[in-house]
């Protein structure tokens, strides 16, 4: 038999090369998907007008864009790693910020469930369980849903103009995030919904042993500083469409903006399809349509926008992906050999 060298010790077995094929071409198809259903609008208004709108727009000012969404992604990803030293897990900050980064790469998938890859990552690196590590999902998740509303919130309180239907997506958000930041209340529903079902008891009983672990995270030296440090990031994003609206003729002011795009991302998610793509693009256009905003518009300022948080996370994800799983299989490794 012949020896492993260092290089093939850590090359994807083909099953997995094939998954990465698969999972690669189903990004570009939503991503084709995207700009078709885009494209097909602004040819409905009017190539003209929309490439005129794009083509207005700086090589700087795409960079300033770029550059309030990865603020986002720091400050999130340094809030997820507040949450992993809250549960007791012994990373870094680096580590943290390469498996929070690298799970945007499974964005796409239905409910972001791909992004559960963080948890293997973590497991290799730390040894601790999927279990064990489960409720970073939740609190991650529960502090967006908080920070979201809270924004959204603000946003039509402070707006000129009104946000058709924000307020209940804004009342469910927050209910959402008081019950996935409140254990007893939390466990409750789990038991509800197993004996409503009456099926999977396994699973279950693995949940319920996650939402203890919540307990962990409902101190206020906890929720205070992931709450401001997840406003943060959204307002940074929340801004950066504000200005891309300017830089095209339709100021429509900051709160107006933040609140249609805060309110068009937790649309996109309430309907569980990958990256909220369809529902988040048509809640925004129809939105700015509402403002007086015209299509050829609209139409492109959504399609920047989206490509520029959403896409743009992805791309980032993608190129951390390889990093954080040849990173997490040498100290699974390492681990296996002490």
């Amino acid at each position: 038999m012949a020896p492993m060298t260092e290089t093939s010790r850590f090359a994807a077995p083909p099953r997995m090369r094939s998954r990465r094929l698969r999972d690669g071409m189903f990004v570009a198809g939503l991503l084709l998907l995207f700009l078709v259903g885009l494209g097909g609008l602004a040819a409905a208004t009017g190539w003209e007008e929309t490439l005129a709108q794009l083509r207005g727009l700086a090589f700087a000012e795409i960079a300033l864009l770029l550059l309030l969404s990865l603020v986002n992604y720091l400050l999130r990803g340094t809030r997820w790693h507040i949450f992993t030293r809250t549960l007791g897990i012994p990373t870094t900050l680096v580590q943290d910020l390469r498996h929070f980064i690298g799970g945007f790469a499974m964005t796409v998938t239905p409910g972001r469930v791909g992004e559960l890859i963080r948890m293997r990552w973590l497991s290799r690196e730390t040894g601790w369980s999927a279990e064990r590590t489960a409720p970073l999902v939740l609190v991650d998740r529960a502090a967006d849903l908080a920070t979201m509303a809270i924004l959204l919130g603000a946003a039509l309180a402070l707006s000129t103009a009104g946000i058709s239907g924000a307020l209940p997506i804004a009342i469910l958000a927050l209910l959402a995030a008081y019950i996935a930041t409140h254990p007893r209340l939390l466990a409750w529903c789990v038991t509800q919904t197993y004996r409503g079902l009456g099926r999977w008891p396994r699973v279950f009983g693995r949940i319920r042993q996650s939402v203890r672990a919540l307990r962990h995270f409902t101190r206020p030296a906890v929720l205070a500083p992931a709450l401001a440090l997840g406003a943060a990031g959204w307002l940074a994003e929340g801004l950066a469409f504000h200005l891309l609206l300017v830089w095209m003729g339709a100021d429509i002011g900051f709160w107006t903006a933040l609140g249609i795009f805060v309110f068009s991302t937790l649309a996109g998610g309430l309907t569980g399809a990958p990256g909220g793509m369809g529902g988040a693009e048509a809640a925004m256009i129809a939105l700015l349509k509402l403002q007086g905003i015209p299509l050829e518009i609209s139409v492109p300022a959504t399609a920047v926008i989206r490509l520029t948080t959403l896409w743009f996370a992805i791309l980032l994800g993608l190129l951390v992906l390889p990093l954080a799983e040849r990173t997490s299989k040498r100290a699974a490794i390492d681990v296996e050999n002490r």
